[in-house]
Formats: structure tokens, C-alpha cells, sequence
């Protein structure tokens, strides 16, 4: 299993808001943006920070994917 960011970016578009939008309000890094935009792991601190900027839940920021069979 792995975390996927597709939850972040389906609220950031229900909000009308750009990932640039989200980095300057929460004060992230452009390589955070571009580590979740990658699929990578990021800190727990930084995830409780998108979702205290964004007045929003977890699971509306990350959720569990399977890996695939190949």
C-alpha cells in the first residue's frame, strides 16, 4: 500500500485554489508540493498543516491505494 495526494488535489479544486495557493497559505516548500505531486511521502507535521490551512480533514488530503500487481 502506499498514500496517494488525489484527495488534496480534488479539494484544492473544489475550493478553487492552485497548489501554489496552498503552499503560500500553509507555508510549505516547493519541493513538498513537488514530493506529493510525485506520489512521496511527507511528514505528519506537514500534513497536519495543509489540513489546519485548508479546515479540513485527513481523509480529505490522503488516502491508502493498493499497489499494483504486475
Amino acid at each position: 500500500m502506499h498514500i496517494s495526494y488525489k484527495p488534496l488535489w480534488h479539494t484544492l479544486v473544489e475550493r478553487n485554489m492552485r497548489k501554489e495557493d496552498l503552499r503560500l497559505a500553509a507555508g510549505l516548500t516547493t519541493n513538498m508540493i513537488a514530493n506529493m505531486g510525485k506520489g512521496k511521502n511527507i511528514s505528519m507535521e506537514t500534513l497536519v498543516r495543509i489540513c489546519k490551512t485548508l479546515n479540513c480533514d485527513i481523509l480529505d488530503v490522503i488516502e491508502l491505494e493498493d499497489d499494483k500487481m504486475e
